[in-house]
């Protein structure tokens, strides 16, 4: 049955979008910064990548690793001594020599990268300058790079899984194409209900406690458990012909609702609110917050391309073949509108980076150890004058903010000139 193959022909797309000069090298930008921040350990960091001790080689880099996940600890000579005043037999250091918390008390109170520096030699100079303690700029820029795309990812991740699984559901079932038992609507309607009293009202003490995250997830997985029971449930009870009352659901009508309310809200101040409520709020919070209120977008342009591909033939014919819903959804739907959501998901990422480093300048978000293009960019703040501070953390936001949207621009172009 080839009329149930995704009519969007990927390898053309790929070479439409990769024909556009602008929306090409915006992707080299992004895939650059995307191996920057994987290999940000090892681009800058104040441990060498290889040492030699009394005999003894090293690789402080992987042992870091190690020990963050407890599977190793350091050495006592490594925990009370610097690892640059070390007595090395070989040391390869890192293109940068600086972590992004390192402290350089010879090279502090913003000094900027034209000025004369106290260093011992060249391969530890400050290249982008450093900021008020001393810390380098470059290595912080390398260290907020992760962030950032972080950031773009996970909120982007939250924010499209729920608007795509609730687009998909209004524009496929609408008002009329969703049916079921009016004691299974009414136990769907309380369990889902109590579910979240449960996790957000009469356990509320676990949000100002600092467990917001872990309230909301669970929450989450609770309610998908809960959903997914009942549709199997009504779908056995469908199978036997035991329901012969049947309701009609506006399913389309319910979650457009939910869309307008949600959009309605104003997402800055919501997420200046929580953060206030929770004790110790951190990076993995803001992402959670950026996702959940920016899923709305997402689930608008889920909705209007299945009401556009509902109707095709090849659907149809998935209908006609007996398939149920859910299996004509995620075989035949969901691959054929997951390529235009990518236009949705690109201009998103560039908003999720904006708002957060809009956010870390504010000295919100960030756990203490943490390094973002916002936080640095809020350290220009208490000197003018250092310009370095504001200019490169500023670039490097103007550059991926920029490659996302004109990679969604490219996707979008390619698309329209695929599309038959």
């Amino acid at each position: 049955m080839t009329e149930l193959s995704n009519p969007i022909q990927h390898p053309r797309l790929r070479n439409r979008f990769l024909s556009q000069p602008i929306a090409r090298r915006a992707y080299r930008v992004i895939q650059i910064l995307a191996v920057i921040a994987l290999l940000s350990d090892f681009l800058a960091n104040d441990k060498p990548l290889y040492c030699k001790i009394d005999g003894t080689s090293y690789f402080p880099v992987f042992k870091q690793y190690a020990v963050q996940l407890g599977l190793s600890t350091w050495d006592a000579q490594f925990v009370t001594k610097r690892w640059s005043e070390q007595s090395f037999e070989v040391a390869i250091w890192p293109p940068i020599p600086y972590a992004a918390h390192t402290i350089d008390l010879k090279n502090g109170r913003f000094t900027s990268p034209l000025a004369p520096q106290r260093v011992e030699k060249l391969s530890r100079r400050h290249w982008l300058g450093t900021d008020q303690l001393g810390r380098d700029l470059a290595a912080g820029l390398i260290a907020g790079t992760r962030t950032a795309l972080l950031v773009g990812l996970v909120a982007m991740a939250i924010a499209g899984s729920i608007g795509i699984l609730l687009g998909t559901a209004a524009g496929y079932f609408g008002n009329n194409n969703l049916r079921t038992h009016p004691f299974i609507a009414f136990v769907g309607l309380v369990g889902l209900g109590w579910i979240w009293y449960y996790w957000m009202v009469s356990r509320s003490y676990g949000l100002l406690e600092g467990r917001w995250l872990q309230q909301v997830l669970t929450a989450l997985l609770y309610s998908m458990l809960f959903a997914l029971a009942l549709a199997r449930l009504n779908r056995l009870l469908q199978r036997n012909g035991t329901l012969r009352t049947t309701i009609r659901i506006p399913l389309d009508d319910i979650i457009l609702r939910i869309i307008e309310i949600v959009s309605a809200l104003p997402g800055l101040m919501l997420i200046l609110a929580i953060t206030a409520l929770i004790k110790n709020p951190g990076i993995y919070d803001i992402m959670l917050i950026i996702g959940l209120i920016s899923w709305t977008g997402i689930a608008r342009f889920a909705r209007a391309e299945m009401i556009r591909i509902r109707s095709l033939e090849y659907l149809q014919a998935a209908r006609v073949l007996g398939y149920g819903h859910w299996r004509i959804i995620r075989r035949h739907a969901l691959p054929n509108i997951l390529t235009p959501l990518l236009i949705s998901l690109a201009f998103g990422m560039s908003g999720a980076v904006l708002l957060e480093a809009f956010l870390s300048f504010l000295g919100l978000g960030l756990d203490a150890e943490a390094t973002s293009w916002g936080s640095l960019l809020n350290m220009a703040k208490s000197n003018i004058s250092a310009w370095w501070m504001a200019v490169f953390p500023g670039l490097a936001i103007f550059a991926l903010v920029l490659s996302f949207n004109l990679v969604g621009e490219g996707l979008s172009n390619a698309i329209e000139r695929t599309t038959p």
